[in-house]
């Protein structure tokens, strides 16, 4: 007995050296996997705007010059913040689209067409209550829209689970039907006869346009977008519900052994993700648009996926991911003046953060300074 103890206790105090003094203390498991999540996606972003700097080097432009005007144009006034303010609201959005179902181990990336089916669903509610007071109005293509947007990935949802139908494709698929009912509508019976070069819906009417945050000209989608994304945070991280999504987003049999409905987990879940593109649809209408039009078909959904892989799927770190996003997206304007750039150069930046985020997640667990050790 007293030599087994003197074994455990001498154990560790023979670790106690001068050598294990001058080595660096490794993180802890904890602070190594939060650590992963910030340093790993932040040198995927810095590869790549080196390997931007290198591509606008090629056509003779100066990288050093880009990276300031990128600044500028994205955060250097208070005219840039506002610009960059205004993008992230849908970007928020939609990028929950994808980081909802990704807590059930589904990959969605139809936030594109939620978006566009809860604009039409809300521009519908809007022209419908023409008569009915602004409140009454805007709260009716909230809901349509998200109504709308939610039962429009809800159905993917509904064919993996009762069809075995990948759910990524089938996302994918009903943003370009979402976009053909889009053109059918505003071509055809929704069409204002007054629009006459682009087909439009008749306006929704000034009243019933969502004004800005005061003193500002960001519209109320970046609040709601913020609202949502803490929402979403505590219901997949506080709530029993959440932690029953997780579980069966890592181990669906063993949710099911324990008697978890899988399949009404995954309804929901995909009804509440596209609920929040609906939503940014409502938002585009009501606060940017006015109308519905070919203008919704922006590309907020699929720059949302990209938001929503460099956040890890994290509903909070949704929030700063999309500003930056956005804050690149600002930038496009200023680097066509200054630079001669197209505005659309920084489609070609984005992706290649979409690249090398899905590069460095063959890195976590593997950089030596940042493994934790088991006590």
């Amino acid at each position: 007995m007293k030599a087994d103890v003197g074994a455990s206790v001498g154990a560790p105090l023979a670790k106690s050296g001068v050598g294990a003094r001058l080595r660096l203390p490794p993180f802890g498991p904890k602070f190594a996997g939060a650590a992963e999540y910030v340093v790993i996606p932040a040198l995927a972003l810095l590869a790549s705007l080196v390997l931007f700097g290198v591509f606008v080097g090629l056509f003779g432009k100066n990288p050093l010059d880009l990276y300031f005007y990128m600044y500028q144009g994205a955060f250097g006034t208070w005219f840039s913040w506002q610009n960059t303010l205004t993008r992230a609201a849908p970007l928020i959005l939609t990028a929950l689209c994808t980081a909802l179902p990704a807590q059930l181990g589904m990959v969605i990336i139809g936030g594109e067409g939620a978006l566009l089916i809860g604009a039409l669903c809300a521009t519908s509610a809007a022209l419908a209550l023409q008569a009915a007071p602004p409140l009454v109005v805007d709260l009716a293509m909230a809901c349509a829209g998200m109504i709308g947007g939610g039962l429009w990935i809800m159905l993917a949802g509904a064919l993996r689970q009762y069809r075995g139908v990948n759910e990524t494709i089938s996302s994918l698929l009903l943003v370009y039907i979402a976009l053909a009912i889009l053109n059918f509508l505003v071509e055809g019976p929704m069409r204002d006869p007054t629009s006459l070069n682009k087909p439009s819906t008749p306006e929704i009417g000034a009243a019933n346009m969502i004004g800005s945050i005061p003193g500002t000209e960001v519209h109320w989608g970046f609040v709601f977008g913020i609202v949502a994304a803490i929402l979403s945070y505590i219901l997949i991280y506080h709530t029993v519900f959440g932690f029953a999504a997780r579980v069966a987003g890592g181990n669906i049999r063993a949710a099911k052994v324990v008697g978890l409905s899988v399949s009404k987990l995954i309804l929901i879940i995909c009804f509440l993700a596209g609920a929040a593109a609906g939503l940014a649809g409502m938002m585009e209408v009501a606060a940017v648009q006015g109308r519905a039009n070919a203008n919704l078909a922006a590309g907020y959904g699929f720059a949302g996926i990209l938001v929503a892989f460099l956040a890890r799927q994290n509903p909070l770190a949704v929030i700063p991911v999309a500003v930056l996003l956005g804050g690149i997206g600002a930038s496009g304007g200023l680097l066509q003046r200054r630079l001669g750039l197209p505005d659309a150069s920084v489609l070609v930046l984005q992706g290649m953060i979409f690249v090398m985020v899905l590069a460095s997640d063959s890195l976590y667990g593997r950089i030596g300074f940042l493994k934790g050790k088991a006590t």
